[in-house]
């Protein structure tokens, strides 16, 4: 806990629903928040190509109470392809139908968590394609206190699914807030001990995250503006000299590092203390074989 670079978000929210990927149809939740979704969270408040979060422990103040209920989806999707020939005028719009006995909708249940409150503490960390003559990990670090502390984010932090918004502030200091939260949430007024809200269970396998913490720490950076030129003019001359429009391309590579193929890794979960502890250094992370589709 005295790594300098560690930061701490207390979330909280009405619903949540961390989907099992085992049970991805009907959704059932964890019945705590995963690493993969507080990496989610602080991705939102703040994120660059060259630094990354590890997560280090989630600690809870409200586990929450399980809830059901049965709601529309829809099974179809619009492309973005579609959206430009409609704005084009090259295809007629087609509306995706929703609701119920609708082509295109899906009833399905839910199980997740109502009223969920934690404590993120993570690990910002620079990646190996960082350029530390122009950012630094201080800056890093202060720009994400400021936003934190400012309630500001690049899109709003959601709790497992889109809809289920999460609000976040920072934690300067972790102690006080437990003592403090615990005491306003437990039936006890006079009892800060935090620890006693969640006092110990074995969750078994949990969902860790869809892409390693070692290829994230490979990084990657967009070219620079002078730099994506010289790839353009050595790989695609022939447009750029007759100034016609360049088509498409995927062949065409953007930015420097690592392109990470998302695949599930698995954890066994323990809550000790109302904490969960994530960090890869300290649980086996448990990648899924190649053959497996989760």
């Amino acid at each position: 806990m005295n790594t300098p670079n560690l930061i701490n978000i207390r979330v909280w929210g009405d619903y949540a629903c961390f989907t099992r990927p085992e049970m991805k149809v009907e959704r059932v939740s964890y019945p705590v928040c995963t690493p993969s979704a507080a990496r989610g969270i602080l991705e939102a408040i703040y994120w660059e190509p060259q630094m990354y979060y590890v997560i280090d422990s989630i600690t809870v103040i409200k586990k929450g109470r399980w809830f059901n209920f049965r709601r529309n989806e829809i099974t179809s999707i619009i492309s973005l392809k579609e959206t430009q020939s409609w704005m084009a005028g090259r295809t007629s719009v087609k509306y995706i139908s929703a609701g119920g006995g609708a082509p295109d909708a899906a009833q399905r249940n839910m199980l997740g968590l109502a009223d969920v409150e934690y404590i993120i503490t993570a690990e910002a960390r620079t990646t190996r394609l960082h350029d530390a003559t122009r950012f630094n990990l201080k800056k890093y670090l202060e720009e994400i206190e400021r936003r934190a502390s400012k309630g500001k984010c690049y899109h709003r932090p959601a709790f497992g699914c889109r809809e289920f918004t999460a609000d976040f502030e920072w934690v300067q200091d972790v102690q006080e807030t437990l003592g403090k939260r615990a005491a306003e949430v437990r039936a006890d007024k006079e009892d800060k001990d935090w620890k006693k809200i969640w006092i110990e269970e074995d969750l078994g396998l949990m969902l860790y995250d869809v892409f390693d913490v070692d290829q994230r720490e490979d990084g990657f950076r967009w070219f620079m503006e002078q730099e994506l030129k010289s790839i353009l003019l050595e790989q695609k001359p022939e447009h750029l000299r007759t100034k016609k429009s360049t088509p498409s391309d995927s062949t065409i590579k953007y930015f420097e590092g690592t392109a990470i193929t998302p695949r599930a890794s698995f954890f066994h979960a323990k809550i000790k203390d109302s904490r969960m502890d994530c960090h890869p250094d300290r649980v086996k992370i448990i990648p899924t074989r190649e053959k497996e589709v989760i």
